[in-house]
């Protein structure tokens, strides 16, 4: 049994209507293309960096609720720069069938372990057709900074005391704190780590630090736990009168970085989803992900009748209840 590849129902009607949105967002100038704005100067750390556009937004704009600004609605990723960063051929960051291209590396950018940790990665990718493993497939987190770069629905909720960028991809939910410290009372890293922030006008600057190690996406490095960042967000305008959310991104990381990098991500109105009235649910793949990691280190799955498979439909610890079905939707008068 080799490379099963299936989708829990629910999931793959979301990313039915997830793509119906990315490619019908009306109003959205898809051609107006991203560029990264450098910072005023080069930093050693993020925390060099941080302060100095702290001080030079004289501590920051004190938003209130009038007069904070406001992103709303549901979001859709509109494209990045970061593969341009790591490859010769951005466009091949997953598509690796191509010998001549491949995602070949561009080298000079990571430390020597980490960029020969890269080069093997793509060489696999290249043999394999994809990448082996993704931590994805074992419902872990994305984490940060892959949060950024997700292609799912996002909302953004701007408060003056914290601000919220909701992710509805394992349900992670980024809380940045306004005018504060950062704060570990725990003594270890997180998916997300801890971001806090300031407000210069209407743009939300940010720092974050105390990230578990993860990597950039599927095909793109890995970062250390000792990876931070500082980033720039703000509504554009662009030039046919449609919105544009950008977040102009530097990072940092001793281990994995010869220098700090820059890219620029952006996301753009769901038109469609908010037309059919689309909300972000709470979701996990816990209860129906039937990936597991051979002894070979590839990512297989269960089929239907295979030991261990999970049903992501009706499953029930209780079946002799009624109105236990975790699907009573479909309970009658649907055949799988």
């Amino acid at each position: 049994m080799k490379n099963h590849k299936i989708l829990p129902f629910g999931l793959g009607i979301y990313l039915i209507i997830l793509f119906a949105s990315s490619v019908q967002a009306q109003g959205y100038n898809e051609n107006e293309e991203l560029v990264v704005v450098l910072p005023p100067m080069k930093f050693e750390t993020a925390s060099a960096h941080y302060a100095y556009l702290l001080e030079q937004a004289g501590g920051g704009t004190q938003h209130t609720a009038a007069t904070i600004p406001q992103w709303p609605g549901l979001w859709d990723t509109a494209g990045n720069t970061i593969g341009k960063t790591f490859l010769l051929d951005p466009e091949a960051i997953l598509d690796v069938d191509d010998e001549q291209k491949g995602g070949r590396v561009r080298t000079g950018i990571l430390t020597p372990p980490y960029e020969q940790a890269f080069q093997e990665r793509r060489q696999e990718m290249r043999e394999a057709g994809q990448q082996k493993y993704d931590r994805l497939t074992h419902c872990e987190s994305p984490g940060y900074p892959r949060f950024l770069l997700e292609p799912y629905t996002r909302e953004f909720i701007n408060l003056p005391h914290q601000s919220w960028q909701l992710n509805d991809l394992m349900n992670e939910n980024r809380r940045i704190y306004i005018d504060q410290e950062h704060i570990n009372v725990y003594g270890t890293h997180s998916w997300l780590g801890d971001s806090i922030g300031f407000w210069d006008g209407d743009r939300l600057i940010t720092n974050t630090v105390d990230i578990l190690p993860v990597d950039y996406f599927r095909g793109l490095p890995l970062t250390s736990n000792q990876f931070e960042s500082v980033e720039v967000w703000e509504m554009k305008i662009l030039g046919d009168g449609s919105q544009r959310l950008e977040v102009q991104v530097t990072f940092y990381d001793e281990h994995s970085l010869l220098k700090p990098i820059h890219a620029v991500y952006a996301y753009k109105p769901a038109m469609v989803l908010m037309e059919i009235g689309a909300r972000i649910r709470q979701w996990e793949c816990e209860t129906s992900s039937n990936s597991y990691l051979t002894a070979d280190g590839e990512t297989n799955f269960l089929l239907p009748g295979e030991p261990g498979y999970k049903d992501a439909r009706g499953v029930t610890l209780f079946p002799h209840l009624p109105g236990q079905s975790r699907d009573p939707i479909y309970e009658t008068g649907f055949e799988n």
